[in-house]
């Protein structure tokens, strides 16, 4: 799906998905195989999810005592609550609520121990109970499951990204702090760092596996958490392709033509991926590169073959249009397509700076104005590069440096 259509998604709050059970074990496999006690005696919270519709809960729910949970915890958003809307829940007995409205109160699943005498720890042990409140995650009661977690894993809004991922970062960001005027994510004090996160260590933050669109990765708050080694890419979607389900009251109208597919009832989206700050495999393999000889003389691309590499006129770096043209024995500064994050090993390369975030970083080597270039603002942004004597801006680019071993 285009960015296009995934940020009219956004806008319309046409932002619920469900994942599919298959892509969730194949992203689980990947960090059982690099550890298979990752979530060994660990409480689970999913907290943007109803078992009805949640593969998540069953994924987690069905593998439980393989996966050696010491918990699982799911929490559904109660659909007539007037707020962002984003959870369907199924119906249960009006007795239950106290003969309140039932769709106005979030429900609490939990699973610890066998209910049901079957001998095994699984989906059909299942409880549940009304929360006092809707189930927004950033509801008081949400928030201490969210303490009780080791591990924080779903697939949260599009519309309210920015505001989960501080959710879970910082530790705060509570309704009841934001009435008391406290700044949802964008908060900055002496226990906090530059993007309003606070500053504690990969080692210290809570874990997390989350899904988002691509480009989030350019996100003021989420860039800096990729360049400190706090947060990167997971292991991904088969072929790029993630495949959600829609909720039932919501028309496939909504979704760009060719996009939705009739026959299976999924939607598309090739600009979606999981964030995580849990370790897999894939991270940490390092690119098979040619030298930059070696791309001149025989690279598939056109930009590179017969050419090289462009230097920057505004960045003291060369540009490198396709990651894998990147060369190999270059030590000076690269930009690269954002994409390359997707196979970025932090063992082989430096993230340095993004085009996009200014000159904060220390790269840049000139800022253009008017009396320079009619399109100096777009230039400023970018990286510029001269083609037959022309400065043209190339697309967002990330800054890296290969690491070398001394």
């Amino acid at each position: 799906m285009s960015n296009k259509n995934l940020s009219a998604a956004k806008n319309a709050k046409n932002d619920e998905f469900y994942t599919q059970y298959a892509d969730i074990q194949k992203e689980i496999n990947a960090y059982l195989d690099y550890d298979p006690d990752v979530f060994r005696g660990k409480t689970v919270l999913l907290p943007c999810d109803d078992p009805e519709w949640s593969n998540f809960t069953r994924f987690f729910a069905q593998n439980f005592e393989m996966l050696g949970l010491k918990k699982l915890i799911s929490t559904s958003y109660a659909p007539d609550a007037k707020k962002e809307k984003y959870g369907i829940l199924f119906e249960y007995a009006a007795e239950r609520n106290g003969g309140r409205p039932q769709n106005e109160r979030g429900k609490i699943f939990v699973l610890d121990h066998d209910t049901n005498a079957s001998g095994r720890i699984d989906f059909d042990d299942l409880e549940w109970e009304y929360l006092d409140g809707d189930g927004d995650f950033r509801s008081e009661e949400v928030c201490k499951l969210r303490d009780e977690a080791d591990v924080i894993v779903t697939n949260p809004p599009f519309s309210l990204f920015r505001e989960f991922l501080a959710w879970i970062l910082d530790g705060k960001n509570c309704l009841a702090q934001r009435r008391r005027g406290a700044e949802v994510g964008s908060r900055v004090s002496r226990d906090h760092d530059g993007n309003g996160l606070a500053a504690k260590s990969a080692k210290d933050a809570k874990k997390f596996l989350i899904i988002g669109n691509m480009n989030a990765i350019t996100y003021k708050e989420v860039f800096p958490l990729i360049m400190q080694n706090r947060l990167w890419l997971g292991n991904g979607f088969n072929a790029g392709n993630a495949l959600f389900g829609l909720p039932k009251n919501v028309s496939s109208k909504d979704y760009a033509k060719g996009v939705f597919d009739a026959e299976t009832g999924l939607v598309k989206f090739r600009n979606c991926c999981w964030l995580t700050n849990l370790e897999h495999g894939r991270r940490h393999q390092p690119l098979q590169l040619m030298t930059e000889r070696e791309n001149v003389k025989f690279s598939k691309h056109k930009e590179v073959r017969g050419i090289g590499y462009r230097h920057y006129d505004n960045y003291d770096g060369i540009e490198v249009p396709f990651t894998d043209a990147i060369p190999s024995d270059y030590d000076g500064v690269m930009g690269v397509p954002i994409s390359f994050l997707d196979k970025y090993c932090p063992d082989q390369f430096e993230i340095l700076g993004m085009t996009d975030r200014g000159n904060e970083y220390g790269i840049k080597i000139r800022e253009y104005t008017e009396e320079d270039t009619p399109n100096a603002n777009d230039l400023n942004r970018r990286g510029a590069i001269r083609v037959d004597g022309i400065l043209k801006s190339t697309y967002a680019r990330i800054l890296i440096r290969a690491r070398r071993s001394k």
